[in-house]
């Protein structure tokens, strides 16, 4: 026979084999397949490595934004902060000067005007000019005497140099009923104060230049004391004008800004 497949003798051949014979196509088809399993392993693992490292990543940079941003918050924070230290800062300076210009305004009150009928009293805040209405006023009338209006042109020299202040004319007076004769000018001690106070709010604002936009008038008549009515002694203090002068915050909120007048001459509009 030729030197071909011998289909007749080869089970024979295989079976008499030597042990140490093997069959290395199947041998190396089984290591390959360990390979591929180990490979699609290792592949695997590396997969969820690089997921893992992703994901890790991401988390990296949102912690350095969420950083950024806390970065940026806090030099936002410094930013105010240092503009609030600037601003209190400011206040304190202003709160000392404002108590320097009130002290020296006081001095200066007390050195030009106080006398046995003029007085200077500091309340909360408040300066307060007590005249005696004696240098003021006639008995019974509010029609202002030169010796007040002496002392009003005094107190507008000094106000004018601190046009911040604002200013209260507040008329007092004692418990006597107006007499019968002066009755058809004052009903009561009320409108004899109210009359005495407005009589110098228009010398101060009409004589003496002060700004109407910083005075205001009040009559109080008998009713705040400051002696005692039973004694002639105590009447005559009670008979006064008190000149209140006080910072803009402190004169109340009952104030508004002016508003300009309306010209009823132009045309409405519709």
């Amino acid at each position: 026979m030729s030197d071909g497949k011998k289909p007749f003798t080869d089970h024979v051949t295989k079976a008499n084999r030597a042990p140490g014979d093997y069959d290395w196509g199947w041998i190396t088809a089984g290591i390959l397949a360990v390979l591929v399993f180990v490979l699609i392993m290792l592949w695997a693992q590396a997969l969820g490595k690089q997921r893992e490292a992703e994901g890790l990543r991401a988390k990296l940079i949102a912690a350095n934004t969420s950083l950024a941003a806390a970065l940026a918050d806090n030099q936002k924070a410094q930013e105010q902060l240092a503009t609030l230290q600037a601003r209190v800062a400011d206040l304190e300076q202003e709160k000392a000067t404002a108590a320097q210009m009130a002290h020296s305004l006081e001095d200066e009150m007390r050195a030009d005007l106080e006398s046995k009928d003029v007085t200077i009293s500091k309340l909360q805040g408040k300066l307060t000019v007590n005249i005696l209405d004696r240098i003021l006023f006639n008995s019974g009338d509010a029609v202002m005497q030169p010796a007040g209006e002496s002392v009003m042109r005094k107190i507008a020299a000094i106000l004018a140099q601190h046009p911040e202040l604002k200013i209260h004319v507040i008329g007092h007076t004692d418990n006597i009923p107006i007499r019968p004769e002066a009755r058809s000018r004052f009903t009561s001690n009320w409108e004899l104060s109210a009359a005495r106070a407005l009589a110098a709010v228009h010398f101060l604002t009409e004589q003496a230049g002060v700004d109407p936009h910083r005075v205001g008038a009040v009559g109080y008549g008998e009713f705040r004391p400051i002696a005692d009515n039973a004694t002639a002694e105590g009447r005559a203090k009670n008979r006064r004008i008190a000149i209140t002068i006080l910072p803009d915050e402190l004169a109340g909120a009952d104030t508004a800004p002016a508003v300009k007048p309306i010209d009823s001459t132009a045309p409405a509009v519709k």
